[in-house]
C-alpha cells in the first residue's frame, strides 16, 4: 500500500483582464504573481495560510489612499484571522473548542454572523455543510495538529458516525453566544475565507473606493469594474492543470465567486484521491466525479459556503439543489477517460462567459 502526498492550497482560481493574466494564486504560501493594467493599483500578502491580491481601478488613487487601503484590508484580515483561526489557539473559535460542552461562550458580532450563516446552509443543503467537523478533520490529517495524512482507524470513523453531530452547535441570538451540546470542535475553513474577503471588500468601501477585485485564496469579491470600464473578467481553474490555467472565463460586477475541488489539498491511497472534503455522512472524504463547484452569489461568505455544501453533495444531487434554490453554480465533473465535463445551473448560465481559449 503506497501513499503519495500533494498538499497545495485549497482553492485556486484565475482571474483575467481583457485578455492578459491580471492574477494568478499559485499556492499555499507562495507569491501571487500579479500583471497591473494602466489606472491599476494592486498589492497583496499571505493570510489564513495562503496569499491575498486586491487590485483598484481608480486612476487617480493617490499614494496615501493606496497606503490606506492596504492597512484597511490588513487590519479586516487579520481580525478575522484572530477571531476564526483553527490554528491559533488564542482565537476566539479555538476558545470555543475549549469551552466545556453545555457551556455557553459569548463570542463576537462577526462570529456568531459566520455561525448563523454555516447553521443555515447546513439545513438548506441537507446536512452537507457542518463546521462542526473539526476532529474528523483533523483524523484525515487535514486540520490544525498537521498530523500526516493518513486513513483513520475504522472504529474511529464509527465513533464519529454515531455522534449526534447534527445537534452540535446551538446559537442564541438574544445572548450571542455559542454552545457546543457534544465533544466535537468546530472548523469554519468552509467559510471564514469569504467572510475575510467581505470583511476586506467593506473596508475598501468605507474608504470610498468604488471599483475593486478583492481575492483570498481563491475565493474573490468584485465591486464596479476594472481599468477598461469593464466587468471584471475571473477564470474558473481547468483541474489538475500544470501549469495553472483557465477552463472558463466569467464576468462579475458586484458579485462574488467562490470554488471548492478535490487538486489542492489531497493525498492519495490505494489509488484513490482523497480529498479535504469531508462528507458529514461517512465523516470520510467525499467520494464521486466532481472536480470542483464554483459559486457566484452576492457575498462570498455565502459563496464559499455552498461551494463546499455542493461539493459534497455531487454532481447530481448538488446540482438539483443548486437548481431548486436558484444558485449560479458551475460544475467541473471528471470522466473516465481523464477529461472534464462541465455543468451549470441556470442561473449561472445568465451570468454569460465562456470557454477559455
Amino acid at each position: 500500500m503506497q501513499e503519495t502526498t500533494l498538499s497545495i492550497t485549497r482553492r485556486t482560481a484565475l482571474a483575467t483582464g481583457l485578455g492578459a493574466v491580471a492574477w494568478l494564486t499559485v499556492g499555499c504560501g507562495d507569491r501571487t504573481r500579479t500583471m497591473t493594467l494602466p489606472g491599476e493599483h494592486a498589492f497583496g500578502g499571505l493570510t489564513m495560510g495562503t496569499s491575498y491580491t486586491v487590485k483598484i481601478a481608480a486612476q487617480r488613487l493617490s499614494d496615501a489612499g493606496l497606503v490606506a487601503a492596504r492597512a484597511a484590508v490588513g487590519a479586516a484580515l487579520a481580525e478575522v484571522v484572530a477571531l476564526m483561526s483553527h490554528y491559533d489557539a488564542e482565537s476566539e473559535l479555538s476558545r470555543l473548542n475549549r469551552q466545556p460542552v453545555g457551556l455557553p461562550l459569548q463570542v463576537s458580532a462577526a462570529t456568531w454572523q459566520v455561525f448563523g450563516l454555516a447553521q443555515s446552509v447546513r439545513l438548506a443543503s441537507e446536512g452537507a455543510f457542518d463546521v462542526s467537523l473539526g476532529l474528523a478533520v483533523d483524523a484525515w490529517g487535514f486540520g490544525p495538529t498537521r498530523r500526516s495524512h493518513r486513513v483513520p482507524d475504522a472504529e474511529l470513523l464509527r465513533d464519529w458516525r454515531r455522534r449526534p453531530h447534527e445537534e452540535a452547535l446551538a446559537l442564541d441570538s438574544n445572548t450571542g453566544t455559542v454552545t457546543r451540546l457534544a465533544p466535537l470542535h468546530a472548523n469554519l475553513s468552509g467559510i471564514a475565507k469569504g467572510f475575510g474577503v467581505d470583511r476586506a471588500a467593506q473596508a475598501l468601501q468605507r474608504l470610498g473606493i468604488g471599483d475593486y477585485m478583492v481575492e483570498v485564496g481563491g475565493e474573490i469579491r468584485t465591486l464596479g469594474r476594472n481599468a477598461h470600464r469593464q466587468p471584471w473578467r475571473l477564470a474558473i481553474e481547468r483541474p489538475d492543470a500544470m501549469p495553472q490555467r483557465a477552463l472558463f472565463i466569467v464576468p462579475l460586477e458586484g458579485k462574488a465567486l467562490a470554488t471548492s475541488g478535490d487538486y489542492r489539498n489531497f493525498f492519495m491511497h490505494d489509488g484513490r484521491r482523497l480529498s479535504h472534503e469531508i462528507d458529514p455522512a461517512t465523516a470520510a472524504p467525499v467520494r464521486h466525479a466532481l472536480a470542483s463547484v464554483s459559486v457566484v452569489a452576492g457575498d462570498c461568505t455565502r459563496a464559499d459556503a455552498w461551494s463546499t455544501a455542493l461539493f459534497v453533495l455531487g454532481p447530481e444531487r448538488g446540482f438539483e439543489i443548486a437548481a431548486a434554490k436558484g444558485l449560479a453554480a458551475y460544475f467541473v465533473l471528471r470522466r473516465a477517460d481523464g477529461s472534464f465535463g462541465t455543468m451549470q445551473t441556470p442561473a449561472f448560465d445568465a451570468l454569460g462567459g465562456s470557454f477559455a481559449a
